[in-house]
């Protein structure tokens, strides 16, 4: 077995973040479809433990909850990308990189962005594990 991020494949990043959101934290909605506030009820392909709350980090799926937005969004069930989290993770050739907020894209089941653009910076590796959220977002940090 290799190293820890040694190998490289095509839209998939060699770093993993820290897995910093549980289920129940608030995110900020960082694009233009109405929706101002999220709170996670599921983590997409997360496999844990038995009785242990799902985690989320940058660049992962989740299901949220709309919290505060429009009326036609407000307590509906929506899928979204995490872009930003507080919690500092380390890449590989040794940057920490935190942000100030934590923050989620909405996406359609086939994954491309509901909004027309992204409001604030969206992480690398997010980016390159969700090439359609990239095109509409402003900066890649």
């Amino acid at each position: 077995m290799g190293k820890k991020g040694a190998g490289e494949a095509f839209g998939i990043s060699p770093v993993t973040p820290v897995r910093a959101l549980p289920v129940g934290a608030r995110l900020v909605c960082a694009d233009n479809t109405g929706v101002k506030e999220l709170q996670i009820i599921a983590v997409v392909g997360y496999k844990g433990t038995r009785r242990r709350l799902g985690k989320a980090g940058v660049g992962d799926q989740i299901v949220g909850a709309v919290k505060k937005g429009i009326p036609e969004f407000k307590k509906k069930l929506v899928r979204a990308v995490i872009v930003r989290q507080r919690k500092e993770y380390r890449r590989t050739d040794g940057i920490r990189i935190k942000f100030e907020d934590n923050a989620a894209v909405l996406i359609n089941p086939d994954g491309s962005p509901r909004g027309t653009q992204v409001r604030g910076a969206v992480a690398r590796e997010a980016a390159e594990r969700w090439p359609k959220v990239a095109g509409i977002c402003s900066i890649v940090v």
